[in-house]
């Protein structure tokens, strides 16, 4: 990677950072550009291009992380939309039911004791919100021959192997 790649790729963080701490503000793709030091369509080419999204889903995929932890807490469905920045509760549903895949009030309703007895650094990798479907980084059971179910010991199997690796190392 050249010096210039680099530098891009650092105001993109920088980009990115805004976003993180400032997910319930309102936030438009020029004022993202703008602390990313583009113009506001070179911005969202190149913020698609290293995170795989672009820059207002990325937003809103944080956002509805963020209401996840709410509703888990038990706020109100209308509470914890305006609390990360939404403005519009129809909107706000059906983006977390697209991202989640059940409504904020089905998710709020349901048990979340697992998610509660985990270390707040692994809940928050295990409930991240995926536009790709259900999470594959969930380790799956370990038998007493140390590799994972549906591993077939060659790297085959479905689970990544950094999860695998994790499985083996939990198990011993």
């Amino acid at each position: 990677m050249d010096p210039q790649e680099l530098a891009s790729l650092a105001h993109l963080r920088r980009a990115r950072d805004l976003i993180d701490r400032e997910y319930a503000r309102p936030l438009d793709v020029p004022t993202m550009a703008q602390h990313a030091l583009m113009s506001p369509a070179h911005f969202s080419r190149r913020f698609r291009a290293a995170y795989g999204e672009t820059p207002y889903s990325y937003l809103m995929t944080r956002r509805i992380e963020r209401a996840m932890t709410l509703l888990r807490a038990g706020m109100s469905v209308t509470d914890a939309c305006m609390t990360v920045g939404c403005t519009s509760l129809g909107s706000f549903s059906s983006r977390f039911t697209e991202i989640v895949g059940e409504t904020p009030s089905a998710y709020r309703a349901r048990e979340h004791d697992a998610v509660t007895a985990m270390p707040a650094c692994v809940a928050k990798v295990q409930t991240r919100p995926s536009r790709n479907g259900p999470s594959t980084d969930v380790v799956p059971a370990v038998p007493a021959t140390g590799t994972p179910a549906g591993d077939t010991g060659n790297g085959a199997g479905k689970v990544p192997s950094r999860i695998r690796e994790a499985g083996r190392t939990a198990a011993a």
